[in-house]
């Protein structure tokens, strides 16, 4: 059964190959989407080449909603998208992708339903399909080759629509069971390898010392060091130290 996850519905509409079928839904459940419908697909249904593309997302298959036509799958929508790169001729709302996501998940969010169709693999969407939908959603892809491989297009919107609804961090460091050394740490790190480099001449001549020394401290300040990266580095020096009284 799908997930009880507040979601629009993903329409592929008279997809010609199981392949992408299983492959679009491999790209909805990438982003948490479970709510597929199928029209008219037409190498029949179920499709053995889609549920081995599917691999680990063959429920979604299992769950799929198979109607006949576009109208029979939007009948009780409240809101439908349509997919397209190229120009329709039509006077109707255009979102980009990330823009079409936001708005159907505020939508969804009032209780409304939504529902994104994807067109089928050889020419996508036929205007009067266009026609049916509430909004267009225009994927700027290269206008000299417009061509969207039709679960490309599924995981790209399946991608926003993850950004859209869930927090996503832009950024992140996994620390791997270590924490930033602090400043105080910073400073022994530097005042052990200023007295190494003093011992071994580093600081000349004597009048640019100061102004080295300062670099050095600010080189340290720079770098956003571990507590393991600060641990590494004065057993380097330790060990350097070692090898020279060796010799």
């Amino acid at each position: 059964m799908p997930s009880d996850n507040t979601q629009p519905r993903f329409v592929l509409v008279r997809p010609q190959m199981g392949e992408n079928i299983g492959a679009a839904a491999r790209a909805m459940w990438n982003f948490g989407l479970d709510r597929m419908v199928v029209v008219a697909p037409r190498d029949g249904w179920p499709n053995p080449k889609a549920v081995a593309m599917a691999s680990g997302a063959g429920r979604l298959l299992d769950d799929a909603r198979l109607v006949p036509d576009l109208p029979a799958a939007v009948e009780d929508e409240s809101f439908v998208m349509a997919t397209t790169a190229r120009v329709r001729g039509l006077t109707k709302p255009v979102f980009s992708p990330e823009e079409a996501m936001v708005e159907a998940a505020t939508r969804l969010s009032r209780g409304e339903r939504v529902s994104v169709l994807f067109g089928p693999e050889r020419a996508g969407l036929e205007n009067e399909d266009v026609a049916r939908a509430n909004a267009i959603i225009s994927v700027p892809v290269n206008p000299e080759f417009p061509s969207l491989n039709l679960a490309q297009c599924v995981l790209l919107c399946g991608y926003e629509w993850r950004r859209a609804s869930q927090t996503v961090e832009a950024a992140r460091v996994d620390m791997a069971g270590t924490e930033w050394a602090n400043q105080k740490e910073i400073e022994a790190l530097s005042a052990h390898y200023e007295e190494r480099l003093e011992d071994a001449g580093f600081f000349f001549p004597e009048a640019k010392a100061p102004g080295m020394k300062i670099n050095l401290r600010n080189m340290w300040s720079r770098m956003p060091l571990t507590r393991a990266d600060v641990q590494t580095l004065h057993g380097v020096l330790r060990q350097m130290v070692r090898w020279k009284e060796r010799g």
